[in-house]
Protein backbone atom coordinates (compact mmCIF):
# COMPACT_ATOMS: atom_id res chain seq x y z
CA UNK A 1 0.00 0.00 0.00
CA UNK A 2 2.96 2.55 1.15
CA UNK A 3 5.06 1.59 -1.96
CA UNK A 4 1.99 2.03 -4.35
CA UNK A 5 1.81 5.37 -2.56
CA UNK A 6 5.17 6.64 -3.13
CA UNK A 7 4.62 5.24 -7.20
CA UNK A 8 1.94 7.33 -7.57
CA UNK A 9 3.32 10.50 -5.65
CA UNK A 10 6.46 10.02 -8.30
CA UNK A 11 4.16 9.93 -11.42
CA UNK A 12 2.53 13.14 -10.74
CA UNK A 13 6.36 15.11 -10.10
CA UNK A 14 7.54 13.72 -13.19
CA UNK A 15 7.76 16.48 -15.96
CA UNK A 16 5.79 15.13 -19.32
CA UNK A 17 7.81 13.58 -22.07
CA UNK A 18 8.79 16.96 -24.67
CA UNK A 19 7.26 16.96 -27.62
CA UNK A 20 9.03 15.69 -30.85
CA UNK A 21 10.61 18.52 -32.26
CA UNK A 22 9.74 18.30 -35.88
CA UNK A 23 12.50 18.58 -38.71
CA UNK A 24 12.51 22.66 -40.13
CA UNK A 25 11.24 23.15 -43.27
CA UNK A 26 12.18 25.11 -46.02
CA UNK A 27 11.05 29.02 -45.11
CA UNK A 28 10.74 30.07 -48.69
CA UNK A 29 9.02 33.90 -48.53
CA UNK A 30 10.42 35.38 -51.73
CA UNK A 31 9.98 32.58 -54.05
CA UNK A 32 13.09 30.46 -56.34
CA UNK A 33 15.80 31.47 -57.87
CA UNK A 34 16.14 30.58 -61.68
CA UNK A 35 19.33 28.34 -62.80
CA UNK A 36 20.87 29.81 -65.50
CA UNK A 37 24.12 27.38 -65.94
CA UNK A 38 25.49 24.75 -64.26
CA UNK A 39 29.49 24.59 -65.03
CA UNK A 40 31.45 21.79 -64.12
CA UNK A 41 34.42 22.54 -61.87
CA UNK A 42 36.23 19.91 -59.79
CA UNK A 43 37.48 22.42 -57.44
CA UNK A 44 34.26 23.88 -56.65
CA UNK A 45 34.15 22.78 -52.91
CA UNK A 46 34.17 25.57 -51.11
CA UNK A 47 32.43 28.60 -53.23
CA UNK A 48 33.05 30.69 -56.19
CA UNK A 49 33.50 33.93 -57.50
CA UNK A 50 32.61 36.15 -60.61
CA UNK A 51 33.80 38.71 -62.82
CA UNK A 52 32.50 39.91 -65.98
CA UNK A 53 34.50 37.43 -67.75
CA UNK A 54 35.75 34.60 -65.40
CA UNK A 55 34.24 32.44 -62.60
CA UNK A 56 36.37 30.98 -59.62
CA UNK A 57 36.40 27.87 -58.00
CA UNK A 58 37.91 27.58 -53.95
CA UNK A 59 38.39 24.58 -52.08
CA UNK A 60 40.58 25.50 -49.34
CA UNK A 61 44.22 25.37 -50.70
CA UNK A 62 43.29 25.78 -54.38
CA UNK A 63 41.81 28.27 -56.80
CA UNK A 64 40.63 27.76 -60.26
CA UNK A 65 39.76 30.54 -63.07
CA UNK A 66 37.07 29.34 -65.88
CA UNK A 67 36.16 31.63 -68.65
CA UNK A 68 32.55 32.31 -67.72
CA UNK A 69 31.86 31.71 -71.67
CA UNK A 70 32.96 28.13 -72.81
CA UNK A 71 33.39 27.00 -69.88
CA UNK A 72 37.52 25.71 -70.02
CA UNK A 73 39.60 25.98 -67.11
CA UNK A 74 42.52 28.94 -67.72
CA UNK A 75 44.54 28.73 -64.97
CA UNK A 76 45.39 27.05 -61.32
CA UNK A 77 47.11 28.15 -58.03
CA UNK A 78 47.53 25.51 -55.27
CA UNK A 79 48.79 26.88 -52.09
CA UNK A 80 50.92 24.79 -49.27
CA UNK A 81 48.17 23.61 -46.99
CA UNK A 82 50.26 24.63 -43.30
CA UNK A 83 49.75 28.35 -44.58
CA UNK A 84 46.37 28.26 -46.35
CA UNK A 85 44.60 25.47 -44.73
CA UNK A 86 41.09 26.91 -45.20
CA UNK A 87 39.99 29.39 -47.96
CA UNK A 88 36.51 29.79 -47.59
CA UNK A 89 35.21 32.23 -50.52
CA UNK A 90 36.48 34.84 -52.73
CA UNK A 91 34.96 38.03 -54.24
CA UNK A 92 36.63 40.23 -57.09
CA UNK A 93 36.74 43.77 -55.20
CA UNK A 94 38.70 46.51 -56.88
CA UNK A 95 40.69 44.50 -59.61
CA UNK A 96 42.00 42.04 -56.71
CA UNK A 97 40.44 38.72 -56.18
CA UNK A 98 39.90 39.27 -51.85
CA UNK A 99 39.63 35.85 -50.02
CA UNK A 100 38.46 35.21 -46.49
CA UNK A 101 40.36 32.58 -45.07
CA UNK A 102 41.11 30.64 -41.52
CA UNK A 103 42.17 27.46 -39.86
CA UNK A 104 39.00 25.91 -39.63
CA UNK A 105 38.03 23.23 -37.92
CA UNK A 106 41.32 24.16 -36.02
CA UNK A 107 41.21 26.06 -32.65
CA UNK A 108 42.11 28.57 -31.40
CA UNK A 109 40.35 30.39 -34.94
CA UNK A 110 42.27 32.45 -36.23
CA UNK A 111 41.67 34.48 -39.60
CA UNK A 112 43.44 36.12 -42.54
CA UNK A 113 42.48 37.83 -45.79
CA UNK A 114 44.03 36.65 -48.57
CA UNK A 115 44.70 38.69 -52.43
CA UNK A 116 45.27 37.72 -55.34
CA UNK A 117 46.08 38.41 -58.70
CA UNK A 118 42.41 37.31 -60.54
CA UNK A 119 44.44 37.08 -64.02
CA UNK A 120 47.06 34.85 -63.00
CA UNK A 121 45.97 33.54 -59.63
CA UNK A 122 49.65 35.33 -58.09
CA UNK A 123 49.35 35.46 -54.24
CA UNK A 124 49.49 39.22 -53.54
CA UNK A 125 49.24 39.32 -49.83
CA UNK A 126 47.77 38.31 -46.63
CA UNK A 127 46.08 40.96 -44.11
CA UNK A 128 46.32 38.72 -40.89
CA UNK A 129 43.10 39.68 -38.75
CA UNK A 130 44.73 37.36 -35.90
CA UNK A 131 42.93 34.95 -32.78
CA UNK A 132 38.94 35.83 -31.42
CA UNK A 133 35.65 36.49 -32.98
CA UNK A 134 35.24 33.06 -34.91
CA UNK A 135 36.37 31.74 -38.50
CA UNK A 136 36.26 34.48 -41.07
CA UNK A 137 34.22 32.78 -44.18
CA UNK A 138 33.67 35.54 -46.53
CA UNK A 139 34.53 39.06 -47.33
CA UNK A 140 32.74 42.36 -48.94
CA UNK A 141 33.07 46.19 -49.95
CA UNK A 142 30.14 48.51 -49.09
CA UNK A 143 30.19 52.24 -48.27
CA UNK A 144 33.49 52.69 -47.99
CA UNK A 145 34.60 50.10 -45.48
CA UNK A 146 35.32 46.35 -45.43
CA UNK A 147 32.26 43.99 -43.93
CA UNK A 148 33.29 40.38 -43.05
CA UNK A 149 31.54 37.53 -41.36
CA UNK A 150 33.46 35.79 -38.60
CA UNK A 151 31.27 31.99 -38.00
CA UNK A 152 31.30 30.08 -35.17
CA UNK A 153 30.00 26.23 -34.70
CA UNK A 154 28.30 24.14 -32.11
CA UNK A 155 29.88 20.57 -33.02
CA UNK A 156 32.92 20.34 -35.62
CA UNK A 157 35.27 23.42 -35.49
CA UNK A 158 33.76 24.96 -32.66
CA UNK A 159 35.68 26.69 -29.89
CA UNK A 160 33.94 26.81 -26.75
CA UNK A 161 31.93 28.66 -24.83
CA UNK A 162 30.99 30.04 -28.13
CA UNK A 163 28.70 27.90 -30.24
CA UNK A 164 26.94 28.69 -34.13
CA UNK A 165 24.89 31.98 -32.22
CA UNK A 166 28.37 33.95 -31.67
CA UNK A 167 28.01 34.28 -35.51
CA UNK A 168 29.13 37.91 -36.04
CA UNK A 169 29.02 40.45 -38.95
CA UNK A 170 32.19 42.85 -38.75
CA UNK A 171 32.47 46.29 -40.12
CA UNK A 172 35.61 47.38 -40.33
CA UNK A 173 37.62 50.66 -41.97
CA UNK A 174 40.17 50.36 -44.93
CA UNK A 175 42.69 49.53 -41.91
CA UNK A 176 41.18 46.85 -40.65
CA UNK A 177 40.24 48.31 -37.11
CA UNK A 178 36.73 47.31 -36.09
CA UNK A 179 34.03 49.91 -36.22
CA UNK A 180 30.79 47.89 -35.67
CA UNK A 181 29.46 44.53 -35.22
CA UNK A 182 25.94 42.73 -35.58
CA UNK A 183 25.06 38.90 -35.03
CA UNK A 184 22.28 36.98 -36.79
CA UNK A 185 18.18 36.54 -35.83
CA UNK A 186 16.91 33.57 -34.39
CA UNK A 187 15.29 32.98 -37.79
CA UNK A 188 18.26 32.54 -39.37
CA UNK A 189 20.39 30.92 -36.79
CA UNK A 190 17.89 27.95 -35.98
CA UNK A 191 18.19 27.34 -39.95
CA UNK A 192 22.09 26.69 -39.91
CA UNK A 193 22.77 24.98 -36.28
CA UNK A 194 25.06 23.33 -35.82
CA UNK A 195 26.72 25.05 -38.83
CA UNK A 196 26.99 28.86 -39.39
CA UNK A 197 27.43 31.43 -42.43
CA UNK A 198 29.74 30.18 -45.37
CA UNK A 199 28.47 32.84 -47.64
CA UNK A 200 27.21 36.17 -48.09
CA UNK A 201 27.82 39.41 -49.61
CA UNK A 202 25.70 42.79 -50.15
CA UNK A 203 23.38 42.48 -52.77
CA UNK A 204 22.27 44.82 -55.59
CA UNK A 205 19.30 45.90 -53.64
CA UNK A 206 21.68 46.86 -51.11
CA UNK A 207 20.43 44.64 -48.82
CA UNK A 208 22.80 41.47 -47.54
CA UNK A 209 22.63 38.26 -48.93
CA UNK A 210 23.82 34.85 -46.94
CA UNK A 211 23.72 31.13 -46.92
CA UNK A 212 24.57 28.50 -45.00
CA UNK A 213 26.37 25.50 -44.64
CA UNK A 214 24.14 23.32 -46.73
CA UNK A 215 20.90 24.43 -46.79
CA UNK A 216 19.46 25.51 -50.48
CA UNK A 217 18.48 28.83 -49.05
CA UNK A 218 19.70 32.46 -48.98
CA UNK A 219 18.74 34.62 -46.43
CA UNK A 220 17.89 38.18 -47.08
CA UNK A 221 18.70 40.70 -44.27
CA UNK A 222 19.01 44.06 -43.26
CA UNK A 223 21.12 46.58 -40.75
CA UNK A 224 18.65 47.38 -38.10
CA UNK A 225 17.05 50.29 -36.91
CA UNK A 226 18.47 50.10 -33.40
CA UNK A 227 20.08 47.17 -31.58
CA UNK A 228 22.48 44.97 -32.44
CA UNK A 229 20.54 42.17 -34.54
CA UNK A 230 20.31 42.23 -37.72
CA UNK A 231 16.56 41.93 -39.59
CA UNK A 232 15.86 38.83 -41.60
CA UNK A 233 13.33 40.35 -44.51
CA UNK A 234 13.07 36.84 -46.70
CA UNK A 235 14.38 33.74 -47.66
CA UNK A 236 14.56 32.73 -50.94
CA UNK A 237 15.31 28.86 -52.43
CA UNK A 238 18.32 27.92 -54.34
CA UNK A 239 20.20 25.45 -55.96
CA UNK A 240 22.77 25.75 -54.59
CA UNK A 241 23.68 23.74 -51.08
CA UNK A 242 24.59 26.73 -48.90
CA UNK A 243 28.43 27.34 -49.23
CA UNK A 244 29.98 30.42 -50.55
CA UNK A 245 28.05 32.78 -53.10
CA UNK A 246 29.24 35.59 -54.89
CA UNK A 247 26.72 38.47 -57.04
CA UNK A 248 28.16 39.19 -60.40
CA UNK A 249 28.44 42.93 -60.82
CA UNK A 250 28.52 42.80 -64.04
CA UNK A 251 24.65 41.83 -64.24
CA UNK A 252 22.65 42.82 -61.61
CA UNK A 253 20.39 39.96 -59.96
CA UNK A 254 22.96 37.05 -60.98
CA UNK A 255 24.34 35.27 -58.07
CA UNK A 256 27.15 32.53 -58.34
CA UNK A 257 26.76 29.19 -56.19
CA UNK A 258 28.21 25.67 -55.66
CA UNK A 259 27.21 22.25 -55.47
CA UNK A 260 30.12 20.70 -53.78
CA UNK A 261 28.31 17.54 -54.29
CA UNK A 262 27.94 17.89 -58.00
CA UNK A 263 31.58 19.86 -57.93
CA UNK A 264 29.53 22.38 -60.14
CA UNK A 265 29.51 26.51 -59.76
CA UNK A 266 25.60 27.41 -60.26
CA UNK A 267 24.39 30.92 -62.34
CA UNK A 268 21.37 31.64 -60.38
CA UNK A 269 18.95 34.81 -61.16
CA UNK A 270 17.86 36.19 -57.50
CA UNK A 271 13.76 37.91 -57.17
CA UNK A 272 14.51 40.93 -55.52
CA UNK A 273 12.32 41.21 -53.07
CA UNK A 274 10.12 43.96 -52.88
Amino acid sequence: MIAALFLALALQQTPPAPAAVEDLRPIVLAGQAEVVRRYPAPEAGQGVAATADALFAVNNATLARYNKVTGEREAIWTGDRARFPHINSCAAIAGELVCGASNFPGVPHWSAVEIFDPATLEHRRTISLGLGTGSLTWVDRRDGAWWAMFANYSQRGGEPPRDHRSTTLVKFDDQWRRLESWSLPASVLERMAPTSSSGGGWGPDGRLYITGHDRPELYVLTLPAGGAVLDHVATIGIAAEGQAIDWDESEPGMLYGISRHGREMIAMRVPMVP
